[in-house]
């Protein structure tokens, strides 16, 4: 055989080799981690349906982990199996259910998840249908160290934004608050606690509604094929099937910093003329992350006095007296924040 053929196949066959098995780089080392990823990923979300069938005081089963996962019978069984031999799981009669140790690893995957999607809403202008599948796609590469940092940067939330309790580093949960919009009825004033953000399909229409936890509302009607309720001076109508996935708490009869409910309002800020003067009562409904905390971050606090003090030749924007300071809001700002207008007073 010629020597340099010779070398050059040895060359070729030590280039694939390199190629296929090079560690932290070569296709089977990235192939290998890749299945490993991707089996975490499913034990971890394996783990979160059963604590969530456990939490709600439901069994949970191989049939509704199939539906979760979306796996074929075959490969959830097998993965199954291997998480009973991990010892995350027992069998029990009809399904399975956590063991103490299965329990504290969905707790901490749920911490992650929740403290992501608290993070996304705070600290980002993502859309609140994306903060789901988003938590979802960190919650798996990210460590209980790193999840430390995130809940320390974010203040140590008790909630998510969609009102579910944030476990603690050591596990603790206490139970989620409120009953479904439905159970209210007309003429009740409520506190939203809680928004289920699944089926996407749901969740959607009430973001497009701009339903939230926090906010407050009055129930106008119940009847078999709709439910209205007041919000932000608009009336609302949901059917149901929606409504039912809104969860709530009777309202206070005062706010805890004494501010108004909301159905006070007697219009948003962008209507005052210039020398009227407005008591802040609180914000839309759409009005929320980022955009909120940058007029909290202005003094325009429920309860503030602003008067508004001039308008550009445009008449966007407008400046206002807040706190004895002169700010400058765009017209679609000022129609974010309720106001109860108190009196007209000549600018000074």
């Amino acid at each position: 055989m010629n020597p340099l053929f010779a070398l050059v196949v040895l060359a070729a066959i030590l280039g694939l080799a390199t190629v296929v098995a090079w560690p932290d780089r070569g296709w089977l080392w990235r192939w290998r981690s890749g299945w490993r990823a991707l089996h975490r990923t499913r034990t971890e979300d394996a783990l979160k349906h059963l604590f969530d069938c456990e939490y709600q005081g439901r069994q949970a089963t191989h049939q509704s982990l199939v539906g979760v996962l979306r796996l074929g019978g075959r490969r959830s069984t097998e993965l199954l199996a291997r998480m009973e031999m991990l010892g995350l799981i027992v069998s029990a009669e009809g399904g399975f259910r956590l063991t103490a140790e299965g329990r504290s690893e969905a707790l901490r995957v749920i911490r992650i998840h929740r403290l992501w999607e608290r993070y996304l809403a705070d600290e980002t202008g993502l859309e609140p249908e994306r903060w789901h599948p988003e938590a979802e796609r960190r919650e798996h590469g990210t460590s209980p160290e790193q999840a430390a940092e995130l809940s320390l940067r974010l203040g140590h939330p008790p909630f998510d934004p969609h009102g579910d309790p944030i476990p603690t580093e050591e596990g603790d949960l206490p139970p989620r608050a409120g009953r479904a919009l439905t159970d209210f009825v007309a003429g009740d004033d409520v506190e939203v606690v809680h928004v289920e953000d699944e089926p996407a399909a749901i969740y959607a229409q009430l973001v497009a509604e701009g339903v939230h936890p926090g906010m407050k509302l009055r129930v106008l009607s119940v009847a078999p094929e709709r439910i209205r309720f007041e919000a932000d001076l608009d009336e609302v109508v949901l059917a149901p099937v929606i409504a039912a996935n809104i969860f709530a708490i009777p309202a206070a009869e005062e706010a805890p910093d004494g501010a108004s409910m909301s159905s006070e309002a007697t219009g948003s800020l962008s209507a005052l003329g210039v020398g009227e003067q407005a008591l802040v009562v609180g914000f839309s409904r759409f009005c929320r992350g980022m955009e909120r905390r940058r007029l909290l971050d202005l003094g325009l606090l429920p309860g503030t006095l602003v008067e508004a003090k001039m308008a550009s030749p445009s008449g966007d924007p407008i400046a206002y007296r807040v706190r004895g300071a002169v700010i400058a809001l765009r017209r679609s700002q000022a129609d974010q924040i309720q106001v109860q207008e108190l009196s007209q007073q000549a600018s000074a």
